[in-house]
């Protein structure tokens, strides 16, 4: 009897349970996939800064049916204010803060916690999620990929899709050191969560002095806040899966600026959240190999410095999706016609990065990068 062929690949298999990765299972599953997802971590990873969905990202979360979601769980800043050395205010606004932009905008500022649990919550109903492992190897031949995993059993999938952020495993595996994508921006951000002893109320506070300083926002009415360091150095040579070792690095980088910075180290030494890395982008001459390809910060991390990283994973994950759905058999075709439609977006955004360094880029700059792909092509 002759076999007949398939019409599209499906089972895939997606390394990575944030944003990129949660919001392609959702993609996917609706377009009748069998998608599992493996996180390296035992559950949601709580903490992390507060996010931007900005411009065609929106629409994005249109379609996935988390507009009105997102929104309510949107930041409430009121505006900010820049301090100098001894907490001096030398600045404020009422109209912008430097995590979110124009206060009046459209775009939605919500925590990432937030975020991820949404799209979890979306993809969860339909696509498998596999908690507290990681992929180890990846052995690809014509019919698909077997996957070796750190505890489980090896399983087959037709596609693999690498959404590991910008230490990625399956980036590694597939192209090679990682050594060979990044490039460095000359900055660390540590970011960690804290009582508000601070008492801030939908205001933002921002101190630099020197190539160090700081961000404090209030989130959970007001309850909580959220602290970023910031720093300038070249790659410090740290375990990032040592926390405490983390900890003691920043603390001493901070240690030289005033203010409130004693207390803020303290609620550092005691965060149970801390995220702490280098600040990179990751550039590659193309984002497939074989039937492996990488999604968001594995593929085309801008950094946190674009304020885009969340808005590229989002649209990223749509027009992989799309290409995909469109590819019948030929998953080499939809790959291509994935970079093809999101390599100029990906460059404009990356781009945000590097145009003002030390400070954000310009308001029309944002504004043309955000929206510089339709959704619809």
């Amino acid at each position: 009897m002759k076999t007949m062929p398939k019409t599209m690949p499906t089972t895939v298999l997606v390394s990575g349970g944030g944003i990129a990765g949660s919001a392609l299972a959702c993609l996917l599953s609706r377009r009748g996939l069998a998608v599992t997802v493996v996180e390296r971590a035992p559950g949601l990873r709580r903490g992390g800064q507060a996010v931007d969905i900005r411009g065609a990202a929106l629409g994005v979360i249109e379609r996935l049916g988390l507009l009105e979601q997102a929104r309510a769980h949107r930041t409430r800043m009121r505006g900010m204010s820049v301090l100098d050395a001894d907490g001096r205010e030398i600045h404020r606004s009422t109209e912008h803060t430097f995590s979110s932009g124009r206060l009046d905008s459209d775009d939605i500022e919500l925590l990432r916690e937030d975020l991820v649990r949404l799209l979890h919550e979306r993809a969860a109903a339909d696509a498998e999620f596999v908690f507290g492992d990681a992929v180890t190897a990846l052995d690809e031949d014509e019919d698909g990929v077997l996957v070796d995993f750190e505890h489980r059993a090896p399983r087959r999938f037709d596609l693999v899709v690498g959404a590991d952020g910008l230490h990625s495993a399956v980036r590694r595996l597939a192209f090679g050191p990682e050594e060979s994508f990044t490039r460095h921006l000359g900055m660390h951000l540590a970011i960690f969560s804290a009582d508000n002893f601070l008492a801030l109320e939908d205001w933002q506070l921002w101190l630099r002095d020197g190539e160090a300083g700081y961000g404090v926002y209030p989130v959970r009415d007001n309850s909580q806040l959220r602290v970023t360091f910031g720093f300038a150095a070249e790659p410090l040579p740290t375990d990032r899966r040592d926390p405490e070792a983390q900890k003691q690095l920043v603390a001493e980088r901070m240690a030289a600026l005033r203010w409130e910075t004693p207390r803020l180290l303290k609620a550092l030494h005691e965060a149970p959240d801390l995220y702490c890395d280098a600040m990179a982008q990751i550039h590659l001459d193309r984002w497939s190999q074989g039937r492996t390809v990488l999604l968001g910060d594995a593929g085309y991390c801008a950094s946190p410095l674009s304020g885009q990283g969340t808005s590229l994973a989002l649209v990223g994950a749509h027009v992989l999706a799309d290409a995909l759905a469109r590819a019948d058999d030929d998953h080499q075709g939809a790959f291509a016609r994935y970079e093809r439609r999101l390599r100029p977006f990906v460059e404009l955004n990356q781009a945000l990065a590097t145009e003002n360094p030390g400070g954000p880029a310009s308001e029309a700059s944002v504004e043309r990068a955000k929206n510089a792909i339709a959704l619809d092509d």
